[in-house]
């Protein structure tokens, strides 16, 4: 093999056990930074070995050992001055005399719980929800601070110091690097389902910027959306969750025409979406409902996002089961952003006269002050309603407000169609 396919080879090899890696170490060092210290050494041995020897049989076993074997050199280098450094000795010597196959049979044993905690660790609650996004898809992700930086559109500085501060908490926290149990696990995974969710939300309709859509970001998602459902396979929420976002990121490629503007979803060319994600979507969909949580919120939202990828047109779309879906959202999870999808839905199902009445409901509601869609909503009801001034009125309101460039250019060419 030429020598940059062979480093070309021993990077995407790291890339993809980069995780695993640095799960199995912190679990031992009960340090991040050290662990990523030691899968970076396991990394550099591997560029300067494997060009001359040759890719191992089992490369994710050699890159465990290596870094185990350069973790305790450091501990004893550094004298084993505390009782849970010599403790973390005895754990490795024991695993190192067994040799590359019992690294392996170990990792296969417990991978699984040790990449679960570290998952559960970088989204604890006593970190701020960007700090828990940035920490996961740096050490679950993969990803790197440049390229978490350019997801997030903000400066690799602030990333980089983000991270750090993540890491110093959890060690200044001592947490441990468990897996939490019973209720304990229960309240936790929904913190850690909350952040995924945060980073496909940021792919599949950004915020700020010039694009509508980071599909990179919705990948990422998607991927640890893949991971927990394979780590946590009877956690019905964490199905529901993946299939909420299997569905939506079929819609991806049509969500933008070609000179990057936005395009409705009644006006989605469907023949653009992506079939197999929608079958996978469904399919995930049935087995959170299978496990009884059909009424969990990612499962209730993914039911949504199914009513949509039913309907081979829009104007088959079962606009009275979306309404009906968002009542019991809206039970689940009262907030006035549902009730404002909620308001949409039975505009849609009903005329938009009355799904006006609806909205006024909300006007008042703080959370909604200075939040672009509700504007945007009304414009959209009040131009089916007939009353083109009042909605050119409202989608101009909508466009001041949206800090998403392609966004605002749609908002403000629906306000001149009305005028």
């Amino acid at each position: 093999m030429p020598p940059n396919d062979t480093q070309r080879t021993i990077e995407a090899v790291y890339r993809i056990e980069q995780p695993r890696l640095i799960a199995g170490l912190a679990r031992m060092l009960r340090d991040v930074s050290l662990a990523e210290e030691f899968a970076q050494d396991a990394l550099l041995a591997a560029l300067a070995e494997w060009p001359a020897s040759g890719i191992p049989a089992r490369p994710a076993a050699w890159l465990m050992a290596t870094a185990k074997r350069r973790a305790l050199d450091r501990i004893r280098h550094d004298a084993m001055r505390a009782r849970k450094q010599e403790e973390i000795v005895r754990a490795m010597d024991a695993a190192e005399d067994g040799g590359f196959g019992a690294v392996e049979a170990a990792i296969d044993d417990e991978i699984g719980d040790e990449l679960l905690a570290l998952i559960f660790t970088a989204c604890h609650p006593i970190l701020s929800p960007d700090a828990r996004a940035a920490l996961t898809l740096r050490l679950i992700g993969g990803l790197t601070v440049p390229e978490i930086a350019r997801a997030f559109l903000s400066a690799e500085a602030t990333i980089a110091q983000r991270i750090v501060r993540a890491k110093k908490t959890i060690a200044a926290a001592g947490l441990d690097f468990e897996v939490p149990r019973g209720a304990a696990r229960a309240a936790r995974l929904a913190a850690v389902l909350e952040v995924v969710y945060l980073i496909f939300n940021e792919g599949y309709a950004a915020t700020a910027g010039d694009d509508l859509v980071r599909p990179g970001l919705c990948a990422d998602a998607q991927r640890l959306g893949r991971i927990l459902a394979d780590l946590a396979p009877e956690e019905p929420e964490v199905h529901g969750l993946l299939a909420l976002m299997e569905i939506q990121a079929s819609r991806l490629r049509a969500r933008t025409a070609p000179d990057g503007s936005v395009v409705p979803l009644p006006e989605q060319h469907r023949g653009m979406w992506d079939r197999l994600l929608i079958r996978r979507g469904l399919a995930a969909l049935a087995r959170a409902e299978a496990l009884g949580g059909a009424d969990g919120i990612y499962a209730l939202q993914a039911s949504l996002a199914a009513c949509h990828a039913r309907a081979a047109h829009a104007d088959e779309t079962d606009w009275r089961q979306i309404a009906a879906l968002y009542d019991r959202l809206l039970v689940r999870l009262p907030s006035p952003i549902v009730a404002l999808n909620r308001a949409i839905a039975i505009g849609m199902a009903f005329g938009p006269e009355v799904g006006l009445v609806v909205l006024e409901a909300l006007a008042d509601e703080p959370i909604l002050a200075g939040y672009a869609p509700l504007p945007a909503a009304r414009g959209d009801m009040l131009a089916r309603s007939g009353r083109p001034e009042e909605a050119r009125t409202a989608f101009e309101q909508a466009a001041s407000l949206t800090r998403n460039a392609a966004e605002q250019r749609h908002l403000l060419a629906r306000a001149a169609a009305c005028a």
